[in-house]
């Protein structure tokens, strides 16, 4: 039992920092890039992603041995376009000034690489507790990298945060930030802040020295 809680809580935690979907893995960089403009919008993009998320990892991996092998992409596609639709009709009716900022990107979820990625490589081959952690992790991570773009660039770009004023920057703010090369940098700052937190360091130069068959391959002396 508590290897299965160990289990559990490392298929929450790992999507938040050790294999955060947008810091690490780069992937969704579309939303991403284009309505973190303010702190709200990259909550609620990702509030939005977690929901489809969770919902189809569940839908896919309870379904995962009746769906046929070779139908499997287009269930997928259609189970994560009904969760997108849902939350769709939710966001309009309820929060439509959050639905009218995310705009189309907020129909884009369906073909999210998050999403995609996580329904085949997890969901369909393991069970709905495992891929509802894996999805509550994973949208956990996505929200927090969303959140924390949106906060930087409408605190330097528009001298607010979640429409509080600043102040001195509100006075004098740096536009770049809130348009798409501000969000590329900004992007770029925080991926190589958290890959200098974790330790991450980069590829090293192989060579035949540790090849254990380099004596037989008969290129160990040509290898620097």
């Amino acid at each position: 039992m508590a290897d299965k809680k160990m289990s559990l809580g490392h298929e929450i935690t790992k999507g938040i920092i050790k294999e955060n979907p947008t810091l690490v893995m780069l992937l969704g960089m579309c939303p991403t890039l284009a309505v973190t403009t303010q702190a709200k919008n990259g909550i609620g993009m990702g509030l939005a992603t977690t929901f489809v998320l969770l919902g189809s990892n569940i839908v896919i991996s309870a379904l995962r041995k009746v769906i046929p092998d070779k139908v499997r992409i287009p269930s997928f596609i259609v189970i994560i376009a009904s969760f997108v639709t849902l939350i769709g009709f939710l966001l309009e009716g309820f929060v439509p000034d959050l639905y009218d900022s995310l705009g189309i990107y907020l129909t884009l979820i369906t073909v999210n690489c998050i999403i995609f990625g996580r329904a085949e490589m997890f969901a369909s081959k393991n069970g709905v507790v495992s891929s509802a952690c894996d999805a509550i992790g994973m949208g956990i991570g996505f929200t927090l990298a969303l959140f924390l773009m949106g906060s930087i660039r409408e605190i330097i770009g528009a001298g607010q945060w979640m429409g509080m004023d600043i102040p001195v920057i509100h006075d004098n703010p740096m536009l770049l930030f809130i348009m798409p090369a501000g969000g590329f940098f900004t992007l770029g700052v925080i991926i190589a802040a958290v890959n200098k937190l974790s330790n991450k360091k980069p590829p090293q130069e192989l060579g035949c020295s540790g090849c254990p068959h380099a004596e037989t391959c008969g290129k160990a002396g040509d290898c620097q």
